[in-house]
Formats: C-alpha cells, structure tokens, sequence
C-alpha cells in the first residue's frame, strides 16, 4: 500500500490554499491579477511500457497562472492616478531596470519625475518645449515645474460675417472715435516677446458693393500710418474672392523693451451675407508667460499642463507595453512583474493603438479578484484537504489491519 497518493493530494491542496488566500489577501490592491492553481495528474513510468490498469501515484501542482483579466474601474481624486482599460502594462524605470505593472497610483516626486508608491519612475516619450513628441525611444517621464515663456503674436486669426446690407461709406472720413465713420468693430489682446498683453482693434468700412476696408489701431493708436491696412473684396455670393488677398501684414510700436511686433491679420473663410455683423472667431498665436496650475492624461496618454495665462502645453506621453504571453511575466511583488523568456519581448507604444487600451485619468483599475467566487473555491479546497487526509487515514487502517493479523 502507498500514502503516495493522499500526500500529493495534501500538498496539492495546501498549495491551492496559499494560492486562493493570496488572491483574498489582495482584493483591494490596486492593479492586482489574481492567480489559478492547475494542476495535473502523475503516473509511473515503467520500462515495459504504459498500462492501462496503471493506477496513477497522485497529483502536482503543474502551474499556478495569473489571470489578466480587466478589473473595475474606481474614480479618484489624484489627477496622477491613471487606470489601463484594455490591453498593457506601464513601464517602469528604477536607474534603467524596466519593470512592468497595472497599479495606476502615481504622483510627481520633488524632482517632477511621476513615480509610484515605491519610488519607481513612469516613463514615457518627451515633448519639447513647443509641445512636439518625441516618441523614437521612452524615458522617464518628468513634469517641469519651469514657468511657461512668453510667445510673441505672429497671426491674429479672424472669421466674421459683415453685413452686406451696409450703405457705404468714404475712407477718407474714418475717425475711431466716431462710431458713425465705421460699419463695426472688434478686439482682443496681442502679446509682445516678453508677454505683455496690448489690446488690437479692428473697425470695417464698407466702401463699395462688395468692398471693405479694414483698419487697425493698437492702445487707442491707429497702425499703418492711419491708412486702411487691407481691402476685402467679396463674391456676389458672399464669399471672399479668391483673387484678392485675405491676410494684411502689420507692425505695432512697442515701448516695453520686446522685439518689435510684426504680425499679421488674417481674415480667411470671412463672409459678406444679408445678416447682422458677427465674431464667429477670433484668436492670436501669442501668449504671456504662466506658472503650472494643473493637468490631465487624455486617453491616449498625452500629459497635458494648464498655465495660468490659460494656455495648454503638451508634457509627455505615457508609454505602454504589452507581450505576446504575458502569463510568462515573473512577478517580482509590489505589484511589478518583469520580462522573461516565456512572456517574448515588450512591445511598447502609445495607449490606444494596436493591441494597447485606453487611459483614463483620476481613476484606477481595482483588483480583478471576486471575493465571493475565491471564498467558495477555498471551502471546496478545504474539502478536498479533507479528503485527502482521509485517504491517508484509511490507507492507516488498512496497514494497521495487516501488521495485526497472526
């Protein structure tokens, strides 16, 4: 008689058990994959070949496999905090040794670098400081807390509607400051290379059927000379001639010590119909200079900061990677895993393209373990235990049973 056989049967329970208390010990950690015992039966070898009345001499634990399955979606108030829905794993450096995770809790270190709560360093691919990325290789991924320059306006982009039913009036009798010598107006404010803001105005006078013409003053004070800076002719139909020119070149007098501001107005796509006069767009390609007030990752992973002058700027981009069998991760703990000859080399890019997810940001992906479904197997993993040390016991008995007879 053998005890071989209800031994493996408790090893292979009491492994299930770890397996199945682990799991149940990590349903509230974040980005945690849940594991399965498999096990597989073993028989003896014999040189004279199978049999088929061999009984077999137990079991093994043949793999315990992680499952990748997606886990739910919490929302949090950390806009750092990112949650992977979908396919991949962030890549994470500690002084160039890459490790792999789904545990979205980051937060910018006193240097800026996005790390994890073990100091691990999100990377990612670069941008320059007009907003460009990089993505021919990932680093680790930095915020700079650097206040954004100023940008000098180049293009003052305007899109209106001018009123066709305007009756005409004469250039010569343009004065700013008589609302009567002009058809309409309006305004914003033009940066110099230093960032300060001045205020652009622009007036239009209807001078014949389909004729405009276009003044500008900047601080109250007229620009070209006084003269008209552009002429728009229009179509029968409304809409600007294609033989005359839309976008007029100007230079404003600075007194604040900045380059000169040379721009120009650009009037593309602006219309002459039968309606009231109308600001459909306006905007300039300059800014002032602003501190770091916030951020957000989009679903594609692109960092974006907010400045306080109210522009946007982009920081970075979140690397993902994925692998052809990403059971073959080796899991290294604090929720890392790393590359291994089964899992096949990480295929890294950008979220939500090829086989990668989605990003979402102030959110985190919870532990894909079902408490009610673990706490099930472990009462049939205990019954099995049972079973098995019963076996043991019997084949006692009958061994017992044997040593007795006389």
């Amino acid at each position: 008689m053998s005890f071989q056989q209800g031994l493996s049967g408790l090893n292979a329970a009491a492994k299930n058990l770890d397996v199945i208390g682990n799991n149940v010990a990590n349903a509230n950690t974040v980005g945690f994959k849940q594991s399965q015992t498999q096990f597989a039966d073993v028989y003896a070898n014999s040189l004279s070949g199978g049999s088929s009345i061999q009984a077999g001499i137990g079991v093994k634990v043949a793999d315990i496999a992680q499952q990748f399955s997606q886990g739910s979606i919490t929302a949090s108030n950390n806009p750092f905090d990112i949650a992977i829905n979908g396919s991949g794993f962030y890549r994470l450096s500690d002084q160039g040794a890459i490790s792999y995770s789904r545990n979205g809790q980051f937060h910018p270190d006193k240097d800026g670098y996005i790390v994890n709560s073990s100091g691990l360093r999100l990377t990612g691919f670069s941008a320059n400081t007009t907003g460009v990325i990089n993505t021919s290789a990932p680093g680790d991924l930095q915020i700079s807390k650097a206040d954004l320059p100023p940008v000098a306006t180049t293009l003052v982009s305007g899109l209106f509607n001018l009123d066709s039913r305007e009756a005409p009036l004469s250039s010569a009798d343009f004065d700013l400051a008589d609302p009567t010598s002009y058809h309409s107006s309006t305004s914003l404010s033009i940066h110099d290379s230093l960032g300060n803001p001045s205020t652009l105005s622009t007036y239009f006078l209807k001078t014949g059927t389909n004729s405009w013409d276009v003044f500008a003053a900047n601080e109250g004070s007229l620009l070209n000379g006084g003269a008209a800076v552009g002429t728009l002719n229009f179509l029968s139909g409304g809409a600007l001639d294609p033989l005359s020119s839309s976008m007029f070149s100007l230079t404003a007098p600075v007194s604040t010590g900045a380059d000169p501001l040379a721009f120009n107005l650009d009037f593309a796509g602006t219309s002459q119909f039968g309606s009231n006069f109308s600001v459909n767009a306006l905007d300039d390609d300059g800014y002032a200079s602003g501190r770091l007030v916030g951020f957000d990752v989009g679903a594609d992973g692109v960092i974006r900061g907010s400045y306080s002058s109210g522009k946007f700027l982009t920081l970075g981009q979140v690397a993902l990677a994925n692998f052809a069998n990403p059971q073959g991760l080796e899991s290294r703990g604090n929720n890392t895993w790393a590359e291994s000859a089964s899992s096949g080399a990480a295929l890294v890019g950008v979220p939500n393209t090829g086989s990668l997810g989605v990003l979402q940001s102030g959110a985190v992906e919870d532990s894909n373990v079902e408490l009610t479904s673990e706490l099930v197997n472990m009462i049939t993993a205990q019954r099995v235990y049972q079973a098995n040390a019963q076996t043991i016991k019997t084949q006692d008995q009958l061994l017992q049973t044997i040593v007795n007879l006389k």
